[in-house]
């Protein structure tokens, strides 16, 4: 059964000091509505699914083929990239605006492929720095989008730091997505596409959900939907953050009243290992989630193949969120009228 813990900064949220993150959706919808690969993901109705979980509803919002990249990621990265062409080129962008500029980014596959895709439709180059943790697969697919890929270390957070020191090395733009002390742009742009997301959750919800369940990694796309929705939805939804018990960095974080850094062994939900939060996200999430929860490996296996039984397919990462309702996560009823994010497809695409 996930361990929950409890958030004593909700409302208030631990005073980090970090740049503040938009809620407004408004100014990635209008720049996506001029991307001819853009178009509003679904939100999947789960009556069965919700009947075998023993709560009223589940609406699961699949973001497995969002722009052909599938993952939630492709408005992140894009997104930034895209608002310099437009800001360089105007109505030329697509033809070349951003010619000479690299971005460099470190990845565990789908924020890379993001900063790789926009890279290559406005005409800059991209270098992604992956952990040797990372599936071959997801570099083939990265060089496949253009993008040239360099292995540096055994973890994330050793390809993050070689991507940080290449930027400053070279004169490229740093493109994370993750914050720190020092360093929260365009990585703020990055969370501001995410918003897209939760905007089209929220239109597409019949109902006000009584239960929003956001996995996290660095905790940028659960920091920019559980902003939202306290936005759209006030306090009425009850926000449950999902972690892997081998990187529970933002839970660990809350319990310590200041960002920390985990440890633990490699997690199969590798878009969610990451040991060390995005202080800007973890500043929001302090403020705007009810409660942090940790899943273990097998909790995670067993939801994404209760999940291919009811036609979603994903990874241990992309159905954490609903791994932790299946596995019977508590304080959730009969009444209970629920959000998820499938937050990427399956490895193999």
């Amino acid at each position: 059964m996930p361990i929950l813990f409890d958030n004593r900064y909700r409302g208030t949220g631990l005073p980090l000091g970090a740049a503040p993150l938009a809620t407004d959706a408004t100014a990635v919808a209008t720049l996506l509505a001029e991307c001819p690969s853009h178009r509003p993901t679904p939100l999947r109705d789960l009556p069965e699914l919700a009947r075998a979980c023993g709560v009223a509803s589940l609406h699961v919002k699949d973001e497995s083929r969002r722009m052909g990249l599938g993952s939630f990621k492709a408005l992140g990265a894009a997104f930034v990239i895209a608002r310099d062409a437009a800001a360089i080129g105007g109505a030329s962008a697509a033809q070349g605006a951003l010619s000479g500029r690299c971005y460099v980014a470190a990845s565990a596959g789908n924020h890379g492929l993001s900063v790789a895709a926009g890279a290559r439709v406005f005409g800059a180059r991209a270098v992604i720095y992956l952990a040797d943790t990372v599936p071959e697969a997801f570099a083939d697919r990265l060089r496949g989008k253009g993008a040239e890929v360099v292995r540096a270390g055994a973890t994330y957070e050793d390809s993050m730091a070689a991507a940080e020191q290449a930027a400053a090395d070279n004169g490229w733009t740093l493109l994370s997505d993750s914050t720190w002390d020092g360093y929260t742009e365009p990585a703020l742009g990055v969370m501001q596409g995410y918003l897209q997301l939760a905007r089209e959750a929220a239109e597409q919800m019949p109902h006000t959900p009584s239960h929003i369940l956001l996995q996290a990694g660095v905790g940028g796309m659960a920091a920019a939907v559980a902003s939202h929705a306290r936005g759209v939805w006030g306090d009425e939804p009850q926000i449950v953050v999902v972690e892997p018990d081998a990187a529970p960095a933002l839970a660990e974080s809350i319990a310590a009243g200041r960002l920390v850094t985990t440890s633990g062994p490699v997690s199969a939900m590798g878009r969610l290992d990451c040991k060390t939060a995005s202080v800007v996200a973890l500043q929001a999430l302090s403020r705007d989630a009810d409660v942090f929860v940790t899943i273990t490996e097998a909790e995670a296996a067993r939801g994404v193949d209760v999940l291919r039984e009811h036609g979603l397919h994903t990874t241990p990462s992309g159905g954490a969120g609903v791994a932790s309702l299946i596995a019977g996560l508590p304080g959730i009823g009969p009444q209970a009228r629920v959000l998820a994010v499938l937050s990427e497809g399956p490895e193999d695409g």
